[in-house]
């Protein structure tokens, strides 16, 4: 077949091909047929691709030979001769001048440019450098000449500074060393021709020859295009030299090119100081920052005199000016720092943006203030400021040392971006009267996209509010309390308006992140009598004064109060005169609100009488020891008011936790007491064996229970406080630490203040759980009332968790269970109501009741000693083949991974088989049947009940698999506590193995020498719970959860070691064959690629420990599907000569890509990307450039502007 008809069969196929209106046969066929073209012979190929090119095709089809074009000179280079090498770059690089007609379109233009740009980068700097003045002789033809030279500057280094995998690291550099070497050529070029068609686009426009002015426009966008694909690597000091950061700075302020123009000063503004730069590069920085200053200077006169009329297009400008700014002042400011009238307009002119009415530069802003006090921060002690001192003292040291630049923050910067931080903490409107000149300003939408959600840009503000009370604290404490003052003297209304509240709960938190900053200890400001110390004293307890005078009566006004009075806590460690004050306006504010606790009008009084007992253990936390004093008077006042009836079992928790936490401060024998006093009046009840018999004894005693609800709900109320009363009462964390992983039974602690009563505290509370988990019991469920069957399953707000809707919220009208229930007071009665009230009774319950067992199993040994384990395993375990996944994961985390860390070794025989047996036994087989279930038929299988979700089967499917992976997480967690160096010691590690050749290792032990020393030995030389357990780790590689198996990963390394250190059989064959081939299958996994390292390591040492004694691991290798006797032969040669544990994991590495013909997709190596930050500038003749400023004696073009 002749050429002719190949070109014109090839031109039906495409246009077949691309008719998505033609039967999918003929398209496929069409597709077929060009893919067999591609394949074909390269010359037929490129010939009827340069054919198809011309002018007499159609656009879709001279667009996809292009393509074809491309793809060849990619894929198939090498197979043309070196004379038809050139031959085809001849060829393409005359298609520039073919295509250069103003009625061609821009596609098939840019398709041009990157064929040729292609031609090169396979050919390399030889053609480069042949082809670079031929370039510079056609771009001075015309402006379409002249765009289609500068879309092929613009193509070659974007192709080496964003990495693309069809050019090897080699030809990159060489081609980028080509580009480099020539600087001197492209540069000038690129000024020239943006000088030259942006004048004449301007002297055309002015002659109304708007065609012509278009063509020239389109050549200057190509030309900042190929400008900005070098300002990310061209040396800074050459952009300057030859113009380009002046052209630029010109283009600024013509409307039709600034964005394109400002995106030069973006990548300009990020690139990183090198480090040999010099004056040179100060010097084109510090010009950029000129440029900049400039165009912001218009852009923020503009915008506050218009604020209300500015433009789309002026605020994208002006988003684009910002950032730049914002990355010069991050990373270059030393390049102004010699000139402290630039330095400070700089500065004055950020202040601008972030006090700026728009969002979005605001929030540009406020990165760089940061970025600026950071650092500064960092340093352990910072002098602070007396007012009026508006010198540098200490503040921004760090960042000086960094880089030399004398940074001047004054009083009055401060204070205004104190006053901005305040306002736009706010999602609502600011109200009128505000003293910012921009006016009303556009404050924090959910709609705002890129800038994450409110609660991080709150946090972003406290944190600027820190840095500033850090250095500034008297600026910080003033402008807080004026603020505070403005609004507390403002009129107020009932009900308090939704806008109110939320101005004063962001002044709450300003208020709260100020004084703790200032008193947390790391500044100097405490010293007696020092004048700060006085001035500090003087504005906050101003402030707290006047706080103290409220009367606010009204429950959301009350609550607030109390949040503002524990927001100065702290002050009252330093100034614990005023803390008498402070109790009794609290006591004052709970006794103003009603204590009715089925009023459904109380409801707001109740939460907020809730949060004001919350507010004394705020206090009692910040103000340590100041608070001492007063408990007396605080207990009287307690007894007093419960004597009334005017305490709640709620807020008496809260206030009685409050209690522990100042007896921490006091000492053990306080604490004591303190516990004695609370604790007395909850045994007398708890102890009762009546109410135990008559709800505990059956399951169905539960029920009876659920219907005594004030009953039920004192119960509730005396675990939870149980629960307060272990945390609060701990021992410090240096001493607890000493027993955690313990092999001794003896009590290394002191006497923990909670220790003698956990023989009281924890039989009830086991027959307690013992009786919720029955619940579950198919027999049981079956025969229970209905609303508690339906209170069984999960609440929305564990739907929503489990769905990760973060942002769901309880509705207003319902109350927490720290009060009484979480239960709809407008409901109350109705079966909804009791269903909500079960549910989180019975949720209340399992999670404190499981958190007072596992925070007992740290009183030194004590819960140990006083409970019989066979009433503990009858409560944890008896029902766990009917517990659904959530209630096990929670059982592990919160009671078995504290009871396995903190048994004593002498009592693991005793507890942890009896325990560990049932759990590894049931969860072996749930997770084996759930996990089976997800990776055959897309669905987890679980036992939980996701409550009332019809239709949505889709959130129930995620529910579910979200549950599996949540509890194989937790059980891996557990076997790597199991095998935590503190419960192992007598686990030889790698390192006493050594580099021991094998013939050295034969003194091995039997399996129980182990059995005390270590608690994986221990769990292994029981088999009851050592098999279900070693399942779960053979079978986790295969269930695509890499973090699970990165959790057993150091379980599985404890079993390696203890196979290779004794002489059981049994356990030698599992590791050196199950899971040994249970680790490689996991590495076929893309989910197991964090952990591949481990586990490669994991290869190496069953090999190198076990391939002596048994075969099974050359079997195991041997049967992969790549493998030969040779290569495992060469593979041992390589492990023989090296005694390197890295120098053995990679030749493990390499062996199982190779074995695996490279499927492990866990070892998959990963695309390196180059990307280049900076090319040094080298040392270059300048005689020969000529001058890029001028051209001739008339001011045309860039020069006209100037």
């Amino acid at each position: 077949m002749d050429e002719s008809s190949i070109t014109s069969n090839v031109a039906r196929a495409i246009v077949a091909a691309l008719d998505w209106n033609s039967p999918a046969e003929s398209r496929n066929a069409a597709v077929s047929y060009l893919e067999s073209i591609k394949a074909g012979d390269i010359r037929i190929l490129a010939n009827t691709s340069f054919a198809l090119v011309r002018k007499d095709w159609s656009s879709e089809i001279r667009l996809h030979a292009f393509k074809m074009l491309q793809n060849l000179v990619r894929l198939r280079w090498e197979e043309f001769s070196s004379t038809e090498r050139r031959n085809f770059s001849n060829v393409a690089i005359g298609l520039i001048s073919d295509i250069a007609n103003p009625h061609e379109e821009w596609a098939l233009k840019s398709q041009t440019a990157a064929l040729v740009a292609e031609v090169v980068r396979r050919e390399g700097l030889s053609l480069w450098q042949e082809l670079l003045p031929s370039l510079i002789s056609i771009s001075s033809r015309g402006p379409i000449e002249a765009e289609l030279v500068l879309m092929l500057l613009r193509w070659l280094p974007e192709d080496i500074t964003v990495h693309n995998e069809d050019l090897e690291g080699d030809r990159r550099r060489l081609l980028l060393r080509g580009l480099t070497e020539s600087l001197p050529e492209i540069l000038p070029l690129l000024y020239n021709l943006l000088d030259k068609h942006f004048g004449a686009g301007l002297s055309e426009a002015g002659r109304q020859q708007y065609d012509t002015a278009k063509q020239h426009a389109t050549t200057v966008v190509a030309a900042i295009n190929a400008v900005n694909a070098y300002a990310e690597w061209a040396p800074v000091p050459d952009l300057a030299k030859y113009g380009l950061i002046h052209g630029c700075g010109i283009l600024l302020s013509a409307v039709e090119f600034r964005l394109h123009a400002c995106e030069f000063f973006k990548l300009v503004s990020r690139r990183k100081r090198p480090v040999d730069a010099g004056s040179e590069f100060d010097s084109a920085m510090g010009n950029i920052f000129q440029i900049l200053m400039n165009v912001s200077g218009n852009i923020l006169s503009g915008s506050s005199s218009h604020a209300s009329g500015i433009s789309e297009s002026e605020f994208e400008f002006a988003e684009c000016i910002c950032d730049s700014m914002v990355s010069l002042g991050s990373s270059h400011l030393q390049c102004i720092a010699g000139d402290s009238a630039i330095l400070s307009l700089y500065l004055q002119q950020m202040l601008e943006y972030f006090q700026h009415f728009k969002l979005a530069l605001h929030f540009q802003s406020l990165l760089f203030w940061l970025a600026l006090m950071r650092e500064s921060v960092s340093k352990p002690k910072i002098s602070a400021q007396v007012p009026g001192d508006h010198s540098v003292s200490g503040f921004g040291q760090a960042d000086k040392e960094k880089k030399g630049v004398p940074i001047i923050i004054n009083d009055d910067i401060c204070s205004a971006i104190l006053d901005v931080s305040f306002l736009r903490m706010l999602k609502e409107k600011v109200q009128p009267g505000t003293n910012l000149s921009a006016g009303a300003l556009e404050l924090w939408s959910d709609d705002f996209d890129g800038k994450g959600d409110f609660s991080q840009y709150r946090s972003r503000l406290l944190e600027l509010i820190r840095f500033i009370a850090f250095h500034k604290p008297i600026i910080a404490a003033a402008r807080v309390s004026q603020r505070i003052d403005k609004i507390i003297k403002s009129p107020l209304h009932t009900p308090v308006p939704a806008q109110d509240l939320s101005v004063m709960e962001s002044m709450q938190l300003a208020l709260e992140m100020i004084v703790s900053t200032i008193f947390d200890g790391s500044t100097e400001f405490g010293g007696s009598g020092s004048e700060i110390q006085f001035a500090l004293r003087s504005i906050l307890e101003g402030l707290l004064q006047q706080l103290l005078s409220l009367k606010w009566m009204e429950p959301t006004l009350a609550e607030m109060l109390g949040r503002y009075l524990d927001a100065l806590g702290p002050l009252l460690k330093h100034f614990p005169d005023a803390v008498g004050g402070v109790i009794n306006k609290l006591f004052e504010l709970l006794t103003s609100l009603p204590c009715a606790l089925k009023d459904p009008s109380s409801i707001n009084a109740r939460h907020a009488r809730l949060q004001i007992c919350s507010s004394f253990i705020r206090i009692a936390k910040t103000a340590d020891k100041s608070l001492l004093p007063h408990m007396k008077s605080i207990a009287d006042t307690m007894a007093y008011l419960q004597q009334e009836g005017r305490l709640l079992r709620g807020e008496h928790n809260l206030l009685g936790e409050a209690f522990l936490v100042m007896a921490s401060a006091a000492g053990i024998q306080q604490q004591q007491e303190v516990l004695a006093w609370l604790l007395e009046p909850l045994s007398k009840q708890w102890m009762q064996i009546e109410w135990q018999n008559v709800y505990l004894s059956d399951p169905l005693g539960l029920v009876r229970l659920c219907s005594e609800t004030e009953f039920m709900w004192s119960i509730y109320h005396t675990v939870t406080f149980f629960e307060k009363a272990l945390k609060r009462s701990a021992i410090k964390k240096a001493s607890s630490k000493l027993q955690i992983g313990s092999l001794t039974s003896e009590d290394s602690t002191p006497s923990h203040p909670m220790a003698s009563h956990l023989s009281w505290m924890l039989p009830p509370l086991l027959r307690l759980l013992r009786s919720i988990h029955s619940l579950w019991s198919p027999p049981i469920t079956q025969v229970l009332p209905v609303e508690i069957r339906a209170a069984m399953s999960m609440s929305q707000v564990e739907q929503a968790s489990l769905l990760g809707e973060g942002n769901y919220k309880v509705p207003k009208n319902m109350l927490t269970y720290t009060d009484s229930s979480q239960v709809d007071i407008n409901k109350e009665g109705s079966a909804e109501a009791n269903e909500n009230n079960i549910r989180n009774w019975l949720k209340g319950i399992r999670d404190s009741g499981y958190n007072v067992l596992g925070l007992s199993t740290t009183v030194g040994g004590s819960a140990f000693r006083c409970l019989d384990i066979p009433s503990v395993a009858l409560a944890l375990t008896e029902n766990i083949q009917s517990m659904e996944f959530r209630h096990i994961r929670l059982l592990v985390h919160l009671v078995l991974i504290p009871l396995v860390k903190f048994c004593p070794a002498d009592l693991w025989e005793e507890w942890l088989e009896k325990l560990l047996h049932p759990l590894f036994l049931h969860c072996h087989h749930a997770l084996s049947c759930s996990w089976s279930s997800l990776l055959r038929d897309g669905r987890a299988k679980v036992p939980d009940n996701c409550g009332n979700l019809s239709g949505l089967d889709l959130k129930v499917e995620v529910m579910e698999e979200k549950l599996l992976r949540d509890l194989t997480r937790e059980i891996c967690s557990l076997l790597s506590v199991l095998a935590s160096p503190g419960l192992n010691k007598g686990i030889p590690s790698l390192e006493q193995f050594g580099h021991a050749s094998r013939a050295e290792m034969s003194s091995l032990k039997e399996l129980d020498a182990f059995a005390t020393g270590s608690l994986v030995g221990f769990l292994l030389n029981h088999k009851a719970p050592a098999l279900p357990a070693l399942q779960i780790c053979v079978e986790a590689f295969a269930w695509t959860d890499g973090e699970s198996v990165a959790k057993i990963a150091s379980f599985c390394g404890a079993v390696v070691l203890l196979a290779a250190s004794t002489n059981n059989m049994e356990l030698g064959e599992f590791v050196a064959k199950d899971l040994f081939y249970a680790i490689i299958q996991g590495l076929a996994l893309e989910s197991n690629a964090i952990i591949s390292a481990d586990l490669v390591g994991l290869c190496r040492e069953i090999f190198i420990f076990l391939s002596d004694r048994h075969p099974a691991p050359r079997q195991v290798l041997l049967s992969l599907p790549c493998i030969t006797e040779a290569d495992l032969r060469a593979f041992e040669d390589a492990l023989a000569k090296t005694c390197s544990p890295k120098e053995q994991k990679q030749n493990m590495r390499s062996l199982l890509l190779l074995a695996t013909g490279n499927k492990l997709k866990a070892l998959a190596a990963q695309k390196s990307t180059n990307v280049i930050t900076n090319v040094y500038a080298r040392t270059r003749n300048a005689a020969s450039v000529p001058d890029p400023s001028v051209e001739g004696d008339s001011l045309v073009g860039l020069a006209a502007i100037t």
